[in-house]
C-alpha cells in the first residue's frame, strides 16, 4: 500500500518490477471536492501508464475500491480515469461485501440490519450530506448519479442466477459480448458468488477485454486470489499490556459508528479512557478555540496512554452539515484535520492504533503517523485490515487496525 503523495513514476516503477498481484494506492478521494478528486486521480493513472510502459508491465487493471462503494466521485473518477487510460470494454461495479453486510441482489443492493436486509437508498448511508443518493436498485442508480447520462435500461447486469448456473465461462462470455465502453453492474450474495464473477471476468481478459472496476473490498481479494486467513491476535504480534495504552480514533460520523461506540461503552465501561472532541469548536468556533481543544486532547491522550490505559479519541455524536455538498466536506475536513493534529501532538508511542472510518484512517496514517508505505499483515477481525506501517512512519511496528 503506496501514500499517493509519492506516486511518483520511480515508485511505481518499482512496484511494477516486483510483479505483485496487486499493490494499493491510498488516495482518500473522498474527502476531497470533486476537482481535486478529479486532479488526483488524472495524475496518479498519468504515473501509473508511464511507469507500467518504462517496466515492461503493460497490462494492467484500475480498481477504485472503496469501503462504502456508492459514496464517493462517482462518475467523476471512472471518467478520469477513462480521460488518461483511454476507453474501457467495461465499467464494473460491484459493491457486494460480506463483512459489512453489503448484498445486491436482483439488481437491489442491501444493506444488512440486524435480521433485515435494508434497501441501501433507505440506509443512513443514502443520507450523505455529500454523496447522498435515492436509488436502491444499481441501475437506477447508476443514471441518478451520471444525471441520466447514462439510463439505467442500457445498464449491464451479472445475475446471480448466472453466476451460480453458467459459472466462470458463462460470466466470461457475458462480459466478452457486452457494448464497448458499457456499464456493467454485479449481483452477488456471497464470496462464493464473488470468486466466479471474479474468475469469469480474468477469463475475459485472458481473451483481450479491458475493464475498470468500481468496487467494495470483496471484489479485491476475488479477483487475485486471496484465500482467508484467521484473525491476527495480540499474541501473534508481541502486544503486550505492559506497555503503554492502545489509541483509539473515532471520526465516522454516521448512526451506525455511534452505535458502536455505545456498545463498546457498555462492554469496556471505565476499561477505557474516553476524550470527546467538539466538533463545533474545531470546525465552526474561532482559531483559538480550535486550538485549545486540541491542544487539550492531545495532552489528556498522553496522559492517559502513559497510565497505561486504552484511550478513545471520538468526535462527538451530533451530525453537523453545511448547507452545501461542498460546505459539508469542509466541515469534515476541518474535523479529520483536527484530529490528526491532536494524533501529531501525542508523543506517547502507543501500544497499538485504531482508527475507525475511511477518512478517519487514511488521513491519521498519512498525515498524523507520516506513513508512506504500509503492508497489509491479515485481519483483526474478518473485514477489518490490519497494517503494518512503513519504518519511515512516527511508530514503526505498531500495528494499525483500520475499522471500516
Amino acid at each position: 500500500m503506496l501514500k499517493n503523495h509519492i506516486m511518483n513514476v520511480n515508485s511505481l516503477i518499482e512496484q511494477f518490477r516486483k510483479k505483485p498481484k496487486c499493490f494499493f494506492i491510498l488516495t482518500n478521494s473522498r474527502a476531497l471536492g470533486p476537482d481535486k478528486a478529479i486532479n488526483l486521480i488524472v495524475e496518479i493513472c498519468a504515473n501509473l501508464k508511464s511507469a507500467a510502459k518504462a517496466a515492461d508491465s503493460a497490462e494492467f487493471t484500475v480498481v477504485l475500491r472503496g469501503d462504502s462503494t456508492l459514496r464517493g466521485h462517482f462518475p467523476e473518477e471512472v471518467d478520469a480515469v477513462v480521460s488518461v487510460l483511454g476507453h474501457i470494454d467495461a465499467t464494473i461495479i460491484c459493491p457486494f461485501f460480506l463483512q459489512g453486510g453489503r448484498f445486491t441482489i436482483g439488481d437491489v443492493h442491501y444493506v444488512a440490519e440486524s435480521d433485515r436486509l435494508v434497501p441501501a437508498g433507505d440506509t443512513e448511508f443514502a443520507k450523505d450530506s455529500a454523496f447522498g443518493y435515492k436509488s436502491s436498485n444499481l441501475r437506477e442508480w447508476v443514471e441518478e448519479k451520471t444525471k441520466g447520462r447514462i439510463a439505467s435500461s442500457n445498464v449491464a447486469s451479472v445475475s446471480i442466477d448466472l453466476v451460480r448456473n453458467g459459472g466462470p465461462d458463462a460470466v466470461c462470455e457475458y462480459l466478452c459480448n457486452l457494448e464497448k465502453g458499457a456499464t456493467c453492474i454485479v449481483n452477488a450474495a456471497s464470496e462464493r458468488d464473488m470468486a466466479v464473477f471474479g474468475y469469469g471476468m480474468m477469463l475475459a481478459e485472458l481473451q483481450g477485454k479491458s475493464f475498470l472496476c468500481r468496487t467494495a473490498a470483496s471484489f479485491v481479494s476475488a479477483r487475485i486470489g486471496l484465500r482467508s486467513r484467521p484473525p491476527v491476535s495480540p499474541k501473534d504480534l508481541s502486544v503486550h499490556k505492559d506497555k503503554a495504552g492502545g489509541l483509539i480514533i473515532v471520526g465516522s460520523y454516521v448512526p451506525k459508528t455511534t452505535k458502536q461506540v455505545d456498545e463498546l461503552k457498555a462492554q469496556m465501561g471505565n476499561a477505557l479512557k474516553w476524550i470527546e472532541i467538539s466538533v463545533d469548536n474545531v470546525a465552526l468556533k474561532s482559531p483559538a478555540e480550535r486550538e485549545q481543544e486540541i491542544n487539550l486532547a492531545a495532552e489528556l491522550a498522553d496522559m492517559f496512554l502513559r497510565s497505561p490505559m486504552d484511550t478513545v479519541i471520538m468526535t462527538s455524536r451530533q451530525l453537523i452539515v453545511g448547507r452545501t455538498p461542498s460546505e459539508s466536506l469542509e466541515i469534515n475536513f476541518k474535523v479529520s484535520s483536527a484530529l490528526v493534529e491532536i494524533v501529531r501532538r501525542i508523543a506517547t508511542r502507543p501500544r497499538y492504533i485504531l482508527a475507525k472510518g475511511g477518512i478517519t484512517s487514511s488521513d491519521i496514517a498519512t498525515k498524523a503517523l507520516e506513513a508512506k508505505r504500509a503492508k497489509v499483515v491479515g485481519q483483526a477481525l474478518a473485514g477489518v485490515p490490519l497494517w503494518e506501517l512503513g519504518p519511515e512512519s512516527r511508530h514503526p511496528g505498531v500495528p494499525y487496525i483500520v475499522f471500516p
